[in-house]
């Protein structure tokens, strides 16, 4: 959905050649699943980072254009939110010391954000939900000024034909609606990528969808949505609402939602975007002029440019990319069940996490998706959002066990035998999965210490829930700038 979008209104005849371009790029792709030569001879990782602007006060700060203008740095882009900004990193191994490269650039990268950001009386939050929003913020006008933004968000109320309902039960429960998709600004991410060929491409699909529950435990970082306390990573079940084009009578068809988690395990990538193309009408049927078999006939490398914008309007958990790269096509696994935050080193740490251990499960001998059937991944992956790094899931052989004992006795040598197969320095390697380690001893990750934070204001300082949540958003802010991972931040300050 990065691509800039002008038409707002779409005729008929639109939505009949936009499906009949989908499933023509669907037929070049398989074509070119079989024949051609995907770029896949060294593992390129990447990673996208969404960032979030407040105030003095820390409150939601409407400037990300002044911002962007400021930077004029093709790195940073807009995100949904006025409030919202996006940073691309440049692609690269992680092998030797490929974690301290990314390190370095981000830390370089935000802090000049940072930098622009302050002359327009704003500062940089990483955080997966910022506290502080209200109904008031997420508002149609809140949205970024790029059209395309206004075009999704007409297309999905559209489809709904009524407002968009949010109820989230945790530990107090938010009921609300909203005539626009604007709440799903709140949610704010980090994205890794991983580059592989087209035949592992299953192998590391189905490997990030068994992980994907242990992933939100340990990262957890959205505790609070609109004051109140809800799920561990509440951001999974906002951004699963926020964007549901189903009214309630789809819903009990069992016809499937654009945030999904999935319903199988796969083979290929392309039963994925099969699946996208057959389960999912357009929300932006924009054609472009290529013809994609011209395109393979002539012995160059298609664009498939609808069938990529389809995709990226289907909202997978992991997600299947196709991209173009120095004229070679590849393909990627999108990592995205991740909040953005606490700091830079508490995302690469989770980075290190999920591509050793995605490596290791896809390499091995015996699939774990044979031994875990996936509707125990699907449930995993919501129990974890939950409860957070107290959750309790499913695992083979073990059955029912805390994530925290699972990741310490099994899944960091995964981790660990993963980076050395990528050849990640030994002690760049010890360095971020400690910090794993050291979460899973202390209990306590982003959204534990938010959570803490808030009732140490509450009863040590005698603040209400909004005073608090300020309070704390503020003291976060100062944390994050230390690069200091979150398991050792005082609660208290």
């Amino acid at each position: 959905m990065g691509q800039d979008v002008s038409q707002v209104l779409f005729s008929r005849e639109d939505r009949i050649r936009y499906r009949q371009k989908v499933r023509r790029c669907l037929d070049v792709f398989a074509l070119m699943l079989d024949d051609l030569g995907f770029d896949a001879d060294r593992p390129t990782t990447g990673l996208e980072i969404e960032l979030n602007l407040v105030d003095a006060d820390a409150e939601p700060a409407m400037r990300n254009a002044e911002v962007l203008e400021n930077l004029a740095d093709p790195t940073f882009q807009t995100e949904l939110g006025q409030f919202n900004l996006e940073l691309n990193a440049a692609p690269r191994l992680i092998e030797g010391a490929g974690f301290a490269d990314y390190e370095a650039d981000l830390r370089e990268s935000l802090g000049r954000a940072e930098e622009l950001a302050v002359k327009s009386d704003a500062t940089i939050i990483l955080i997966g939900i910022l506290p502080t929003l209200t109904p008031r913020h997420l508002v149609l006008d809140n949205l970024s000024t790029n059209e395309r933004y206004r075009v999704l968000n007409d297309s999905i109320v559209a489809a709904r034909g009524e407002d968009i309902e949010l109820d989230i039960r945790g530990v107090e429960r938010l009921q609300t609606h909203t005539d626009s998709i604007a709440s799903e600004a709140a949610c704010t991410s980090v994205q890794f990528h991983l580059q592989v060929s087209p035949d592992n491409f299953a192998n590391y699909w189905n490997a990030s969808q068994a992980i994907a529950g242990v992933q939100v435990a340990l990262g957890a970082n959205s505790p609070f949505l609109h004051g109140r306390h809800l799920w561990a990573e509440t951001r999974v079940a906002l951004f699963e609402q926020a964007t549901d084009t189903r009214p309630d009578e789809l819903k009990a068809q069992g016809v499937r939602p654009r945030v999904w988690f999935g319903e199988r395990w796969i083979s290929s990538i392309f039963d994925l975007f099969e699946e996208n193309v057959r389960y999912f009408p357009p929300l932006l049927p924009i054609c472009d002029d290529e013809d994609p078999v011209a395109v393979l006939h002539a012995g160059g490398v298609p664009k498939l440019a609808e069938l990529r914008l389809h995709n990226g309007t289907v909202y997978r958990w992991n997600r299947p990319v196709y991209d173009i790269m120095n004229g070679r096509p590849h393909l990627r696994v999108e990592n995205r069940v991740l909040p953005a935050g606490p700091t830079v080193i508490d995302m690469l740490a989770n980075a290190a996490f999920y591509f050793g251990l995605v490596c290791d499960l896809a390499e091995g001998d015996r699939p774990i998706w044979s031994q875990l059937t996936f509707s125990a991944a699907e449930e995993n992956f919501h129990a974890a959002a939950r409860r957070g790094i107290d959750a309790v899931i499913t695992w083979p052989r073990l059955g029912e066990v805390r994530v925290t004992d699972l990741v310490r006795d099994v899944l960091l040598p995964r981790a660990a035998a993963g980076l050395d197969r990528f050849g990640v320095g030994a002690a760049h390697r010890d360095r971020l999965l400690g910090i794993i380690e050291e979460r899973c001893r202390t209990g306590r990750n982003g959204s534990v210490w938010q959570v803490e934070a808030v009732r140490a204001a509450e009863r040590g300082r005698g603040m209400n829930r909004s005073q608090a949540l300020h309070h704390m958003l503020r003291r976060y802010g100062e944390l994050q700038r230390t690069n200091e991972p979150v398991h050792i931040w005082p609660v208290e300050g």
